[in-house]
């Protein structure tokens, strides 16, 4: 079994829990945002914590239908957040899982979004270099697009 894994860093003017409150309603802000990826995302078990079972029906824009996701670790205080897509077309076959890390870093003048998406393949066949190069853009256009939302909703974020 191999692994590929991805890493994605943004940077942010707006303070880390800011950028963490905006991450977590990824479920809600997302299908605003970004619709032709994300048509919903609704939660079939849990309250959000450990162990929370989502399913992600995608949009349009990717070549993917639905995906089953399970969150493994929160720590709020922290802005960390892990996840892991365990069933759906989006493991095209070749994948056991995909697990994603997030943290948000506070820095000087704001923080940075740092995601680190690790591809366990099931054999020797991977995902291609540009279906990762792609994956990478469309995470960077989400966050960025979440932060605009959070940026126009200051009440909320």
């Amino acid at each position: 079994m191999s692994i590929i894994i991805l890493e994605v860093e943004v940077p942010s003017q707006f303070p880390a829990e800011r950028v963490f409150k905006a991450f977590s309603d990824f479920d809600i802000i997302a299908p605003k945002v970004n619709p032709q990826v994300f048509k919903s995302i609704e939660t079939v078990e849990g309250n959000g914590d450990v162990g929370t079972i989502k399913i992600f029906n995608f949009g349009d824009g990717v070549p993917f239908k639905s995906a089953k996701y399970k969150v493994d670790a929160l720590d709020v205080s922290n802005h960390s957040y892990s996840y892991s897509f365990i069933e759906g077309d989006n493991l095209m076959g070749i994948l056991d899982t995909i697990n994603y890390h997030v943290k948000v870093v506070p820095c000087d003048g704001g923080c940075v979004f740092k995601q680190t998406v690790t591809y366990n393949c099931k054999g020797d066949e991977k995902p291609s270099e540009e279906f990762i190069k792609k994956e990478k853009e469309l995470y960077e256009n989400t966050y960025k697009a979440i932060e605009s939302y959070a940026a126009a909703h200051p009440e909320t974020y």
